[in-house]
């Protein structure tokens, strides 16, 4: 579906990724989440996950709850992963969150880096980490990818591998774990010109998309043309559109509903550190509303890094 159809290079990278590698792209400084800690036991939670549960905890089962703090608690919910670590510890303690094993008092939320640290050679001063993503690889080998492509713009490369990320509480059965396949594209274009030739083969999809102006008004997801939110500037260009029209075929045509389906895009605190424009595939299961793929617009950060 995309590396033939866009006729893609294909690079299969080493999972033991150099510390330098990892220092450019920022992973080392900002690849975290915000983590509490028992303050008896030192059981660790992540912090976000704590106060999630409580809102929907309260939501299903309090009836005696007023309709402001209904409103109050759905505006957690809808605006979660935009909090800093001072505001999600302001709720922790306004709301009395203990831990869920002991209710022992929490510590405050501090960042936790998810990547497995390694050391690489036998003298052990060569620091390693077990790559994140798979995206890395293609960013250091671009040169090379470049050339390939006969120094021309665009092109695009993709990998499949493993991917790790040393998660504070995995759960969810297969949704949350430490070592997962990750199939990974990165398209590279002209910085001045991001229009794409084939646009206009997926520019009348109309499908659930739930911008962030959506999402902090407490509204939900809506139908949206893809060439109309591309126009109107919700998506930020057009090759960021053109993917996202075409992982919805992806999607769809693998079986999924597409009333289950929704585009939503991150609020401004959510967005990774490379991001300029993100955007999540999200399908709705018996466990919410997941992400399982995400479309960013990582603009030359990691080249220029």
């Amino acid at each position: 579906h995309f590396v033939l159809e866009e006729g893609m290079l294909e690079v299969d990278c080493p999972c033991v990724t150099p510390e330098v590698v990892l220092k450019a792209s920022g992973h080392v400084e900002k690849f975290t989440d915000l983590m509490v800690k028992d303050e008896k036991t030192g059981s660790c939670y992540r912090a976000d996950h704590l106060l999630k549960d409580f809102c929907k905890e309260k939501l299903e089962n309090d009836n005696t709850l007023s309709p402001q703090k209904e409103e109050e608690l759905n505006h957690i919910l809808a605006v979660l992963d935009d909090l800093s670590a001072e505001q999600l510890g302001a709720k922790i303690k306004e709301y009395g969150i203990a831990a869920p094993d002991t209710k022992n008092p929490l510590s405050d939320p501090y960042p936790f880096n998810l990547m497995f640290q390694t050391s690489i050679g036998p003298s052990g001063l060569s620091t390693g980490y077990m790559r994140p993503e798979t995206a890395q690889g293609i960013f250091v080998n671009f040169k090379d990818l470049y050339y390939y492509n006969g120094n021309k713009l665009p092109f695009a490369a993709a990998q499949i591998g493993q991917a790790f990320r040393n998660e504070i509480s995995p759960r969810q059965g297969l949704l949350r774990v430490r070592e997962f396949t990750l199939a990974e594209i990165e398209h590279f274009v002209d910085p001045e010109d991001k229009s794409h030739p084939k646009f206009s083969d997926v520019s009348d999809l109309e499908f659930l998309m739930f911008p962030r102006e959506d999402q902090l008004t407490g509204r939900s997801a809506t139908r949206v043309r893809l060439g109309e939110a591309v126009s109107e500037g919700t998506v930020n260009n057009e090759t960021l559109g053109f993917f996202i029209g075409r992982v919805y075929l992806f999607l769809t045509q693998l079986g999924i509903d597409k009333d289950r389906l929704r585009f939503r895009q991150h609020l401004p605190n959510e967005m990774a550190h490379y991001a300029a424009d993100c955007w999540d595939a999200e399908i709705e299961c018996s466990y919410g509303w997941i992400e399982c793929v995400g479309i960013a617009d990582r603009s030359a950060y990691d080249l220029r890094a």
